[in-house]
């Protein structure tokens, strides 16, 4: 099969991730001796600086890895919870039925620093100093911007200019829009690293010491005194149409810690994945494998009708389950043993039909209550609230200022991803986000956003997912680990929102049971689907939406519109942005990286 470029192989480790100068300081860690853990941190905080559209450091991160020291598999989760004070009443009080998809409203605690801190203290080799400073290099000396990310910035000027300044100042340098791939910098988040670094070696002691101390600087010293003085006094526009406060407060930083958890697994035929819990969207992908089980997709073209169509149907049902029943599991009960039992299963599969399904179809699991408020696509107006923007006196500014708050409800940001082997065999996949530039305004001396992810949490009490005071929202956040006959084998995952445990799925698939290497499988025609409740702002569903690469053959196209799918294609190579990597049982180390808009980026030696 023709691929775009090669299928990385190593002895002494590969990098994979979704921008090359990420991929570079993970490199760069095993080149000098560290492992693979050293080599996440710096790839993660690299990640925050190069991809500020995508994530940053307010953001959050969950991880999966295995330790061949412990061998075991664990999660670090790095997903920040919601502020003591944001409960769904204190947003009824403000007169909302949704939390708002950007501005101040939705922040929720930082994680990802937390979670980079705990991977560092726990399981990493390397001073702190070494795996910081890739991350504090770029943002000082600056690097090429991506066009992607100027064209993002593009969208929300006026939003940055008219109300958010402490955006403004960061990436309108100058007043102008950056040019793409010329010299941009993050200087000032470049430096909030090197502050945090500098007064952790002051405390001395082991990397241990250092990191914990690291930990607390970001927040309990000046990163959380930063965080809360910009909440307590800001008021900002947001997807209301209003200027609205946040929630937040330092108090909220000060009682989060990241956390080590067990992950959950499913055995499909001659692999075990591992994926976090339902606080992530992880166990569809499993679901998905349950109900895939009953099915020959290695009799089937891997680019065909029927496998897609086989594969969508699947990916309905369990996102359906999911919006019906995930949630943050210390907070409500999830029925995961049914949702990933065989019985449940076989019964969800009899669903599946040659036709389309149109349908929102959830499982009934008894005792366990589910509401999900479904807005077709299309139903629900502008996602701005028009009257509120009335209050802006020149209609040119008012209409403005209404684009660029619908751009940036609408583009939520999509995520980094990493993947990462090491000579001892030591594996990890992660998926940095939220933090992004479009979701909330920097805070003013640290150079980087909020986070906006309380948007994924519903007002609803009816719902598992529903807000409440340090809960998680639950996320789509979802990186992967996978055994082959009992042995650690590969990472892989991918951004994208709703969209991951498809992308991510569809290349584990052909792998697996095609016979295609990571390169190819990555490169193979992509397809998702958006029958399924947005995990963002607004919240629409899509009733038999297929999208489709335009590199499927037409008839192919033409077969799965005659059954019924709403297809939509898209261009070449325009779909999913997975990376993976692999270890074979003689130590030799694979990798691929998706090609697709040429920013991700595999290497190894």
């Amino acid at each position: 099969m023709f691929t775009t470029r090669p299928e990385i192989a190593g002895t002494l480790g590969v990098v994979t991730s979704t921008h090359w100068l990420a991929t570079q300081a993970g490199m760069a860690m095993l080149e000098k001796g560290g492992n693979a853990f050293d080599a996440a941190v710096a790839t993660g905080l690299a990640l925050h600086i190069v991809e500020p559209d995508q994530n940053g450091p307010g953001g959050d991160t969950p991880l999966i890895l295995y330790s061949a020291r412990d061998d075991e598999v664990k999660v670090v989760c790095g997903q920040g919870s919601a502020p003591v004070a944001a409960t769904a009443d204190a947003f009824k009080a403000l007169g909302l039925d949704m939390i708002p998809g950007i501005g101040l409203l939705p922040a929720v605690v930082p994680g990802s620093f937390g979670a980079w801190m705990l991977l560092h203290g726990q399981y990493g080799s390397l001073p702190l100093r070494e795996v910081m400073a890739p991350a504090i290099c770029y943002g000082r000396d600056g690097f090429a911007l991506a066009p992607r990310i100027t064209d993002a910035i593009i969208k929300v000027r006026r939003l940055f200019e008219e109300e958010w300044p402490s955006s403004a100042e960061v990436f309108l340098p100058g007043g102008e829009v950056p040019r793409p791939r010329e010299l941009f910098r993050m200087s000032v988040a470049a430096e909030t690293y090197a502050r945090v670094l500098r007064e952790a070696e002051a405390s001395g002691g082991t990397r241990e010491v250092q990191t914990e101390s690291a930990r607390r600087v970001w927040y309990e010293g000046f990163v959380a005194e930063a965080f809360d003085r910009f909440c307590a006094e800001a008021e900002l526009m947001d997807t209301t149409g209003r200027r609205n406060r946040a929630f937040l407060t330092g108090q909220d930083l000060a009682e989060w810690r990241a956390t080590l958890e067990d992950p959950l697994s499913y055995d499909y035929h001659d692999y075990t994945v591992f994926k976090t819990g339902p606080w992530g969207q992880g166990p569809v992908m499993l679901q998905q494998l349950a109900l895939l089980e009953g099915f020959t997709l290695g009799e089937m073209d891997p680019a065909g009708a029927e496998f897609v169509h086989t594969v969508i149907e699947c990916s309905k049902l369990a996102l359906a389950d999911r919006d019906a029943y995930y949630g943050d599991p210390d907070f409500v009960d999830v029925p995961l043993d049914t949702l990933l039992s065989d019985t449940y299963n076989a019964a969800r599969r009899a669903l599946i039909g040659t036709a389309a399904s149109q349908e929102f179809r959830p499982g009934t699991i008894e005792g366990y209550g589910q509401h999900v408020d479904l807005r077709i696509s299309g139903s629900t107006g502008d996602i701005v609230h028009e009257e509120a923007l009335n209050s802006f006196g020149c209609p040119q500014v008012r209409e403005e200022i209404r684009h660029a708050l619908a751009s940036a409800g609408a583009s939520h940001g999509d995520t980094t991803h990493f993947d990462i082997i090491d000579r001892e065999g030591n594996m990890i996949s992660g998926t940095p986000s939220g933090g992004w530039m479009s979701g909330a305004p920097v805070v003013p001396g640290l150079g980087f956003p909020l986070s906006a992810r309380g948007q994924m949490a519903w007002l609803d009490k009816r719902s598992p997912s529903h807000l409440a005071s340090r809960k998680r929202p639950r996320t789509t956040l979802s990186p992967s680990i996978a055994f082959r006959r009992g042995q650690p084998y590969m990472v892989f995952g991918t951004p994208g929102g709703d969209q991951q445990d498809q992308w991510a799925l569809h290349a584990f698939l052909r792998h697996v049971h095609h016979g295609l290497n990571l390169q190819e499988a990555i490169d193979a025609p992509e397809f998702h689907t958006l029958h399924a409740v947005s995990s963002f702002y607004p919240r629409e569903f899509r009733p038999g939406h297929l999208a489709l690469e335009g590199r499927f053959d037409r008839e192919v196209i033409s077969d799965l519109a005659n059954h019924g799918h709403d297809v939509e294609v898209f261009d070449d190579y325009s779909l999913g942005y997975v990376t993976a990597a692999a270890r074979e049982e003689d130590g030799l180390m694979k990798a691929g990286a998706s090609p697709r808009f040429m920013q991700c980026y595999a290497a190894g030696r």
